[in-house]
């Protein structure tokens, strides 16, 4: 019986280039997500581990490198060079350079002759020259509000107006590393269990209420035990309030007809599944992403009836039957999953904003009528800019009747990605915005 040899590591320099690619494509407006997976299997999370990191730095690497390089060399020049730079930057306080000085400035030359030849000898000079005059270069750098908070100067401008006592706390946040944090299933186990499963298996974690763990070091899904049989999924602690709001409002049993209006990829439903026996329709605009819902509710041993359709068109998809609750998890920003999708902050625009609203406003307006009389809708957005939140809600409520609405005084609103934001104890959640809406 012959035995599969372990594949050799991946290169440092392959890695490098690989990087350079994403960074690239995400200047270009390519998400880092479909850039990934496109990779070799095999590239991919060392590929990903640098990308994160560099676009957590891309600022201040951009600055230095147009400190140092004033004519912006080819654009796969300049993706290399910066993720050089960014990989080069001094640690934050608690964390360990990736690699050495001379061994980053090495494979970056080597992924550079490969990659492209021309400009090795660029390349080594910039990053040497960067090497030497590290802490001068990366000083200049940081008094730039880019380079200080590694975010489009239009994201900062509307953080200071949206939170002006947070701003600076919210965007140092969105550039550390999240916890990785786990839903058990309700149906299978607890927290506290599962918690136990990991320490016999050598991975300490924190269980946080009945349904939460928190991992202490990250680790790869397949490697989560129960994770194929359906026992636990990887979910945000944030994310994961959203079926206790909703199932908290007291809807009608048996089986309560619930639509989950944006339903991709799944977890919100599959969280809904877990806690109640529901008749759930699980909607959503892309028929491709409805096969991740289906997906996950396999893996997970529930059942739903998948729709595809646009949640404002119901003429489309709406079999005239009210529900008796709805959860409307609308498009938005992600400005509240930023530390998770590092390169969202680099693909969005400021005009994208108040698109994103409308959209959100029909959404509200069209589902609204859809909802029976006692009913309730939950509202939700992984965004903490108001005018996706609180703003939005604000205005939904004005263009209702009087009484036509009630805002429950459980909605929590908009929770921030800080330390001191409770639901998920010691770890610091995504952030996130939350409106309970009941029919009178």
């Amino acid at each position: 019986m012959s035995i599969a040899a372990t594949p050799p590591p991946i290169a440092l320099s392959h890695l490098l280039a690989h990087a350079a690619e994403m960074v690239q494509g995400v200047r270009e407006g390519r998400s880092l997500t479909d850039l990934l997976a496109r990779l070799p299997t095999a590239a991919r999370a060392g590929t990903q581990a640098l990308a994160f990191q560099v676009l957590r730095r891309l600022g201040g690497a951009e600055a230095v490198r147009s400190a140092v390089a004033p004519k912006a060399p080819p654009p796969a020049v300049d993706a290399l060079l910066v993720c050089a730079l960014a990989l080069l930057w001094p640690a934050s306080a608690g964390e360990r350079p990736p690699y050495p000085d001379h061994t980053l400035v090495d494979q970056a030359v080597h992924a550079a002759r490969h990659r492209t030849p021309a400009a090795a000898g660029f390349i080594n000079a910039v990053l040497r020259r960067f090497v030497r005059e590290r802490d001068a270069l990366v000083s200049a750098a940081e008094q730039q509000p880019v380079g200080a908070f590694n975010h489009p100067l239009w994201w900062i401008d509307r953080m200071k107006h949206d939170w002006p006592a947070q701003w600076q706390a919210l965007l140092r946040e969105a550039n550390r590393r999240p916890p990785m944090t786990l839903r058990v299933n309700a149906r299978r186990t607890t927290a506290a269990a599962y918690v136990q499963r990991l320490a016999a298996l050598g991975q300490s974690a924190q269980a946080f209420g009945s349904h939460t763990v928190v991992l202490d070091h990250p680790c790869p899904v397949p490697q989560l035990p129960g994770f194929a049989e359906g026992e636990v999924s990887v979910q945000d602690a944030a994310a994961q309030r959203a079926a206790p709001l909703l199932l908290g409002a007291g809807l009608p049993a048996p089986r309560a007809h619930v639509l989950d209006a944006c339903a991709a990829p799944g977890g919100k439903a599959a969280h809904l599944l877990e806690l109640a026996d529901l008749d759930l329709l699980a909607l959503d605009s892309d028929s491709q992403r409805l096969l991740r819902v289906q997906d996950t509710l396999t893996r997970l041993h529930l059942a739903a009836t998948l729709k595809a359709g646009d949640a404002r068109q119901t003429n489309a998809w709406w079999d005239g039957r009210p529900f008796d609750a709805i959860l409307l998890d609308a498009p938005c920003s992600a400005s509240g999953i930023v530390r998770r999708h590092p390169d969202i902050r680099w693909l969005r625009q400021p005009g994208d904003i108040a698109a994103l609203a409308r959209i959100q406003a029909q959404m509200l307006d069209a589902l609204w009528p859809l909802l029976v009389r006692g009913g309730c809708l939950l509202y939700a957005t992984c965004s903490v800019f108001k005018a996706e939140g609180q703003q939005q809600i604000d205005a939904f409520l004005q263009r209702l009747e009087s009484g036509a609405a009630r805002l429950d005084p459980a909605s929590p609103g908009h929770l921030l990605p800080l330390p001191d934001n409770a639901s998920a104890g010691a770890a610091t959640p995504d952030g996130f915005f939350y409106a309970l809406i009941h029919k009178p």
